[in-house]
């Protein structure tokens, strides 16, 4: 009795839960159709680069398998080719399963092999759906489980955003650098506690910015490194059962060759199946860069805040209108979006941290939630760092003229007498010039208490921010005191 026969604009395919209508014109099948009643959770396609790692996949098990002896060479190349146009995208609109699923990764696994199966069938000039020509199991599926398919995929999927990532992050740290550089002369007021501090340069802050994302872009290089080690071979449970000694070897050879990516076999297939450390790791790591561009993002939007009743230390560039009631208002929307993608990462962090730790025995089979958070953190953080950088970083100027007299203005320069008239005497007129209104400056010289040609050398907000001077260099400039 053969497994399916036309009705209409059906299909009947039977797996061993019974049968089920398919489509006609469709390349998946009847373990896709029942995941599409299963899981209508998210409403979210899968994302279209891990539709292509899981075309790698089968390729390079394809492959594997026909060197192994294992597949016959008229059905295997037919796999390859069919694998091949996944890779390409041809079929994306086939990939019709919930990212959000239970079954670990099974009904994503299924949709890949039987999209396959029935291209190939096609191919070889079979009717889709007779699966006596091609099996999504028995053939497309070989030598394999969804327990190593799946996250070998995701690994190869996060590996390949990773680049435009890092590319993008890159691209931040470049445009921070090169207005630390142009923003190097500017003395303005530091702060802490949103209090008012002594000096410091507009280019240090800067090229502190631009320092924590080099770090981030370090961390994220050293974790896709972690992210080389796939369990391929692996099968169910890390055992290798129903793979070929020579098929465990040549699949990862075959994948090194189809992705273009240097992955390695684990040491430890059981270790690999069952442990999701390093999806851990990448998540936190990318939560780490989102955590240090909204900080800089709450530090551009209250340096930029007024025009009129703020700091207004620097000029965001103008972007759009920014209100439907108040004429001539301008917001800082890419810090604010930099914020709001960084709160979702973090989000996204949580749960994959919940997922991995989830895991239970041989196997975590909450992989589907964690690789559908992690390919959409690398999207948004992606996506939003190239505008932060092109729409936002690149277009800052500063006000030079408002962050000197912030600087001339403020008290606390007082803390440069210290050294010179103690604490005590220093904190003194610090209190009176705030209680006065009047400038530190003025009420030494009113005091007599240092010479004027002194107090310039003392009181030289550009010597307060060189980082490294040291008290004894400091006085010794000041030893006409």
């Amino acid at each position: 009795m053969k497994n399916q026969e036309q009705v209409n604009d059906y299909r009947i395919e039977h797996d061993f839960i019974g049968e089920m209508e398919v489509p006609s014109g469709v390349y998946y099948g009847v373990q896709t159709v029942r995941a599409l009643e299963n899981f209508p959770i998210t409403g979210c396609h899968l994302d279209e680069v891990l539709i292509s790692a899981m075309g790698m996949v089968k390729k390079a098990a394809a492959l594997a398998n026909m060197q192994a002896d294992l597949l016959d060479e008229r059905r295997g190349q037919a796999i390859a080719d069919a694998a091949q146009e996944v890779m390409e995208g041809k079929f994306n609109d086939q990939f019709v399963v919930d990212p959000i699923q239970g079954g670990a990764g099974t009904s994503i696994n299924m949709n890949a092999n039987e999209v396959i199966a029935n291209r190939a069938i096609e191919m070889l000039g079979g009717k889709l759906g007779d699966y006596s020509l091609v099996s999504a199991n028995n053939h497309v599926n070989m030598s394999q489980s969804t327990n190593d398919v799946f996250p070998t995929a995701l690994r190869i999927a996060i590996l390949g955003k990773a680049t435009d990532l890092l590319q993008a992050t890159e691209e931040v740290e470049k445009e921070l650098r090169l207005k630390s550089v142009e923003f190097d002369d500017v003395l303005k007021t530091g702060r802490s506690h949103l209090q008012d501090a002594v000096p410091i340069r507009m280019g240090q802050e800067f090229g502190a910015y631009a320092d924590v994302v080099d770090r981030s872009i370090q961390r994220l290089r050293g974790v896709c490194k972690e992210l080389l080690t796939v369990n391929m071979g692996a099968t169910a449970v890390g055992t290798s059962l129903n793979a070929d000694s020579i098929y465990v070897e040549r699949v990862i050879e075959q994948l090194r060759k189809i992705s273009g990516i240097d992955l390695r076999l684990a040491d430890n297939l059981v270790d690999a199946t069952q442990n999701t450390d390093a999806f851990v790791e990448f998540s936190s790591s990318m939560k780490n860069l989102a955590t240090a561009l909204s900080k800089i993002a709450n530090d551009l939007r209250l340096l930029a805040s007024g025009p009129y009743c703020g700091l207004k230390e620097i000029n965001l560039p103008q972007m759009q209108p920014g209100s439907s009631i108040m004429p001539g208002k301008v917001n800082p929307v890419i810090p604010e979006v930099i914020n709001q993608v960084a709160f979702q990462v973090t989000g996204n962090d949580l749960v994959v941290t919940l997922a991995s730790g989830a895991g239970q025995f041989e196997l975590n089979v909450m992989e589907p939630v964690m690789a559908f958070n992690l390919l959409n953190s690398i999207n948004i953080l992606t996506n939003v760092q190239y505008v932060f950088a092109r729409r936002c970083i690149r277009g800052i100027t500063a006000n030079r003229d408002r962050c000197r007299e912030m600087v001339e203005n403020s008290v606390c320069i007082a803390t440069a007498l210290s050294p010179h008239l103690g604490y005590e005497m220093s904190s003194a007129i610090a209190k009176e010039a705030m209680q006065q209104g009047c400038k530190v400056r003025d009420i030494v010289l009113e005091k007599q208490l240092m010479s004027e040609e002194a107090l310039d050398k003392v009181l030289d907000a550009y010597e307060m921010t060189r980082v490294g001077i040291s008290g004894k260099e400091f006085l010794t400039k000041c030893d006409s005191i």
